[in-house]
């Protein structure tokens, strides 16, 4: 009988169409017990993923018999693609499933820090009227959003900040030239993408070449008043660099959904403490109601097909 591994959260009606397929083994949490989920995978032909189990040399090893890795995601820095390459395992992202959640995300997190009135809630329930003449953020309008990466995710982003009327600038070394996508915005290099964007939405994948890619000299070239954003992967951004522009005020916020090592953990969220102009939140920016099932639906309709039912 055919063996699926799902080591990490997947919706029951989902579930369902695998156990109609096969021998389904579900656990949410195997992805954080190696040894068990090495065990649970030996005779697995797919296995149906997240972004916190490591599919790695050590693991096809152990589940000799994988025929299709499903990724409930578009991220792939879990899995060792070269590996998989070589042993014949062919890996499905759900690319595209979670754009508009993220890209949304993104926009949210954009208002909120240029308009900060969700901090007056205390005050208010205090009794006190914080309305001190002075004035409470900023528009979008006339504003420049600079796009790090400008894959389909950030193109999502421009569309809807090109809606609020922002000139939209983005740097893709990647994307060629003739693409249709450079149409609506201004190609960029990241150098003068990071002196005249007001805000800053990263959007690479992790490699060597973009690890710490947003570092000190980065934030030195920004604008004083400039936000950061960062939905793509931990990594990217030097968090202690981007703490100390936080706290030296070289720049105006942040906003962080991906962490260099996640769960963040007490002693690595301490850095961030008392710093007003962050937003942070655990690595949901794609995760909302529409996009889990669309995703789920995605890779199950593909690891079906690749499995041939």
């Amino acid at each position: 009988m055919t063996l699926i591994v799902v080591p990490e959260y997947l919706p029951d009606n989902h579930l369902e169409r695998l156990r109609e397929r096969g021998e389904v083994t579900y656990e949410p949490d195997l992805y954080a017990d190696r040894p068990a989920l090495f065990e649970r995978s030996a005779n697995a032909v797919a296995i149906v993923i997240r972004n916190r189990t490591r599919i790695d040399t050590e693991f096809l090893a152990a589940a000799n018999r994988l025929a299709v890795v499903g990724r409930l995601g578009v991220g792939l820095d879990n899995i060792d693609m070269d590996a998989c390459a070589a042993a014949g395992v062919v890996v499905i992202p759900a690319v595209g499933g979670n754009s508009v959640s993220v890209a949304e995300y993104v926009i949210g997190v954009m208002l909120v820090l240029n308009r900060p009135v969700f901090g007056m809630t205390e005050a208010m329930v205090a009794g006190t009227w914080p309305r001190q003449g002075h004035a409470f953020g900023r528009e979008l309008l006339g504003q420049t959003l600079g796009l790090v990466g400008f894959g389909a995710i950030a193109q999502h982003v421009a569309r809807r900040a090109l809606a609020f009327e922002m000139t939209v600038l983005a740097h893709d070394p990647y994307l060629p030239d003739d693409d249709p996508a450079w149409r609506a915005v201004q190609p960029s290099t990241l150098a003068d993408l990071l002196a005249a964007a007001d805000v800053v939405s990263v959007h690479t994948p992790l490699n060597e070449q973009t690890r710490h890619l947003i570092g000190r000299a980065a934030f030195d070239a920004m604008k004083p008043n400039a936000i950061l954003i960062n939905t793509s992967r931990g990594g990217i951004v030097d968090e202690a660099a981007l703490v100390a522009a936080l706290r030296r005020g070289d720049i105006g916020g942040a906003a962080l959904d991906v962490f260099t090592s996640e769960p963040l953990g007490l002693d690595a969220a301490a850095r961030f403490a008392g710093i007003d102009n962050l937003v942070l939140t655990p690595h949901v920016a794609g995760n909302t109601a529409e996009s889990v099932d669309r995703v789920a639906a995605m890779i199950v309709d593909a690891v079906l097909t690749e499995l041939g039912g």
